[in-house]
């Protein structure tokens, strides 16, 4: 079994990244140890854009959600690595998340797989905003509605019916069109350019590094079965099984923080 060391020394790593990375942010995961309360179903692009409930729903979660999610700050994991690539030896990192948690902590080369939720596009005009501005208009726009709720891993909040009610949504300011988080809904697809950036990158790779994904779903599973085929060495750090074990040459089960700390101080 090859060292995690001795993978990430030969530079050019591709590093993907799931949700297990930013729970010692605060944040929970999906089908992680963190994740395992989650009862609430994930908002779909086809709810989303044929019910004005459903849109009505998404905010008021999703406002009270930001709370935590804007102010959540990169962890130890997320700065390990940051590190490892101003070292230069990642060539670049795939998110699944959609924290803004990696570029936080000082990486630049981020390809945000499934979007951010830092920013806000209208579905008319097309015109992106960042999230903080929405906020403000959400808040001048609900000025006695207050909630508190659990907070989900795509950023919103377990909310009931009674809490919803009475929530004022807000259009795009431009063309009053609908606006939507910048991120990628249940039954929406990644932009082909995106997915075609990510491969190519996974093509010049020399290794590949999961981190803190159970690889449960094709989006992210891809860009391992790639590396796969190309006979690339791929190391998977987890904790719990991942749908990518059975191509790894190193698993790992452990806390991302530490793991990824450690292997920092030892290059």
């Amino acid at each position: 079994m090859v060292p995690l060391t001795e993978l990430v020394a030969g530079g050019d790593v591709v590093v993907l990244s799931g949700a297990g990375l930013s729970t010692e942010s605060g944040i929970p995961d999906y089908r992680g140890p963190s994740g395992r309360a989650r009862r609430a179903e994930p908002m779909t692009y086809q709810r989303f854009t044929g019910s004005a409930e459903a849109r009505r729903r998404y905010w008021a979660r999703s406002h009270v959600g930001w709370r935590q999610i804007g102010q959540a700050a990169p962890n130890a994991g997320h700065r390990a690595v940051a590190g490892l690539e101003r070292r230069g030896l990642l060539s670049g990192i795939v998110t699944q998340n959609v924290d803004g948690l990696h570029q936080a902590a000082g990486a630049r080369r981020v390809i945000e797989l499934h979007g951010g939720l830092d920013r806000v596009v209208c579905l008319s005009c097309r015109e992106r905003t960042p999230r903080a501005e929405l906020e403000c208009r959400l808040s001048a726009a609900n000025p006695r509605w207050a909630a508190e709720g659990r907070i989900n891993p795509d950023g919103d909040a377990a909310l009931t019916d009674a809490q919803v009610a009475g929530f004022q949504v807000v259009d795009c300011d431009s063309c009053g069109g609908l606006l939507k988080p910048d991120v990628i809904f249940f039954g929406e697809n990644v932009p082909r350019e995106r997915v075609d950036e990510c491969f190519a990158l996974v093509g010049r790779a020399r290794s590949l590094l999961v981190l803190g994904s159970s690889l449960a779903i094709r989006s992210g599973l891809r860009f391992v079965t790639r590396a796969a085929e190309l006979g690339l060495p791929i190391a998977i750090v987890n904790q719990g099984p991942t749908g990518g074990d059975a191509d790894a040459a190193l698993l790992l089960d452990a806390p991302l923080g530490a793991t990824l700390t450690e292997l920092a101080a030892r290059l």
